[in-house]
């Protein structure tokens, strides 16, 4: 066991690697494989909801928009969700290197299946990409981790670099997969996201040989009865939900909400048992414990952050097609553009951030973490506030300046460097050693809980004007962050020696 904790937090030869710009050159690897999957990810997510409310005729599934912002949160709800069982099986069955490989192999086909023009495949290509996500996501951020010793300065600033390929491969999706799909066809476009996986697999495959042995076996490998039990009960509700939604769409009384709400209700219900879980393994030591129960109130607030953050692809989506202004000098662009911004702004002001908290740990004088995810609440809140003021500006049909959602982009943008690339970070120090890469499946858990309640708090666009819609969320998210920042000291507490 401490073997395998050593290995998962890189206490070996690539911890005293500084090839890659002070940094182990594995982190090289896993950045462009991350460049690439994200690219494909976000080219596909940034006409979602376009392509499911686009009326049949023009290409589209014809959905209402509604349906089609409560489908998209949920959908994301999904792909977070499953990134715990993606944890379950690097840790216990395949190591994270391998569900790395074959959680994008999958994603490449269900891409692929998405560039196929007929609804009925749809939903399946979806299910596909949702599944390799969830095998990737969790432990490529695992393996990351694990080229580092668990007190090295440099991990915060690894993570951030790391978070710079997400956002490389972010801000080129749109305007590539974005343009072709709202200019000449949706399906091409998805084909074109699954070619941007394949170019992932590929540097991955090259660069393995760079990682070591990080991520190489699994921490704690189940046995074979533990992995039949396991097996068993995941085909048991697989084919109870497929056999209850045949059934009712057999009877006539499917409907796509169903869908939507059991996958709300499973995102909230999920972490509370992950988390009731963890803190009753007779395994973990009394320090585990109290810091997996300090790991509650950051999960807590990125569910908050995310529940408005990953709006961008639905409630802001529709902003910029329908209410802002996307014409400059006579030349049109289109509305799936406006997602490149914060990809962007995060490529200008990663290095800056990375250079900050550094620079201040050096000197002792970095902001704690609680702090730094309170001022991320704070933000993501005041961006809201922002969105209300702008939909104030296009009452009565007006079409708005671009410059406003470019505000909005900015201060979330701001808000999501103080909480996400650290949120990483502190989930791999936080983390008992049997459960590395299923903490890391928890803290996208968070994402995957903030989406389930957006697919149910978007519905309320149908019953409230939309500058209050805007004006709520924010508000709540000032709250959440008066009540970390007050907490702080507290949560401090419980973290230990790991800030």
């Amino acid at each position: 066991m401490a073997a395998e904790a050593a290995q998962e937090f890189g206490e070996g030869p690539q911890a005293e690697d500084t090839s890659f710009f002070g940094h182990p050159r594995g982190l090289a690897t896993l950045f462009g494989t991350e460049m690439w999957e994200r690219f494909s990810f976000y080219g596909m997510r940034g006409l979602l909801t376009l392509f499911l409310s686009t009326p049949a005729s023009q290409g589209g599934m014809g959905l209402d928009k509604t349906t089609a912002f409560a489908l998209y949160s949920v959908y994301n709800s999904l792909i977070y969700m499953l990134s715990m069982p993606g944890g379950w099986v690097a840790d216990r069955m395949w190591g994270a290197r391998r569900a790395v490989l074959v959680g994008g192999l999958v994603i490449t086909l269900g891409h692929f299946v998405l560039a196929i023009p007929e609804h009925a495949t749809f939903y399946f290509g979806l299910l596909l990409i949702a599944i390799g996500t969830g095998l990737l996501k969790p432990n490529v951020s695992s393996i990351v981790g694990a080229l580092y010793a668990k007190h090295d300065i440099r991990r915060d600033g690894g993570f951030t670099v790391f978070y710079m390929a997400i956002n490389i491969g972010s801000f080129f999706a749109p305007l590539v997969i974005g343009t072709v799909g709202q200019n000449v066809s949706f399906h091409l476009a998805f084909s074109l996201a699954g070619v941007g996986m394949c170019l992932g697999l590929t540097q991955y495959v090259l660069g393995t040989r760079h990682l070591g042995e990080a991520g190489h076996h699994p921490a704690r490998p189940a046995d074979p009865a533990e992995k039949q039990r396991v097996l068993r009960l995941a085909g048991l509700w697989a084919g109870l939900a497929v056999v209850a939604f045949a059934i009712d769409g057999a009877l006539g009384y499917f409907r796509i909400d169903q869908i939507v709400n059991l996958l709300s209700l499973v995102g909230v219900l999920l972490p509370v048992y992950y988390f009731t879980r963890m803190r009753l393994d007779r395994e973990l030591s009394a320090i585990d414990r109290t810091r997996v129960g300090a790991y509650v109130w950051f999960f807590i607030a990125a569910a908050v952050f995310w529940m408005i953050y990953d709006q961008t692809g639905s409630t802001l989506t529709a902003f910029a097609n329908d209410q802002t202004n996307r014409s400059v000098f006579g030349w049109h662009f289109p509305s799936s553009w406006f997602q490149s911004v914060n990809p962007l702004l995060i490529i200008l002001l990663a290095p800056v951030f990375a250079w900050l908290w550094e620079t201040l740990a050096r000197r002792g004088k970095d902001p704690s973490t609680p702090n730094k995810f309170a001022t991320g609440l704070l933000l993501v809140g005041l961006s809201f506030g922002v969105m209300g003021l702008a939909s104030i500006a296009a009452n009565g049909g007006k079409l708005v300046s671009p410059l406003w959602l470019c505000s909005v982009y900015l201060i979330q943008t701001v808000g999501e460097l103080c909480l996400s690339p650290v949120g990483l970070s502190v989930t791999t120090k936080l983390a008992p050693a049997k459960f590395v890469s299923q903490m890391l499946g928890l803290w996208f858990l968070a994402t995957a809980t903030g989406d389930a309640v957006a697919g149910q708090t978007t519905k309320l666009t149908k019953v409230m004007s939309q500058n209050s819609y805007f004006y709520t969320q924010g508000a709540l998210a000032v709250l959440c962050a008066i009540a970390f920042y007050l907490a702080a000291r507290r949560i401090s507490a419980l973290m230990g020696d790991v800030n």
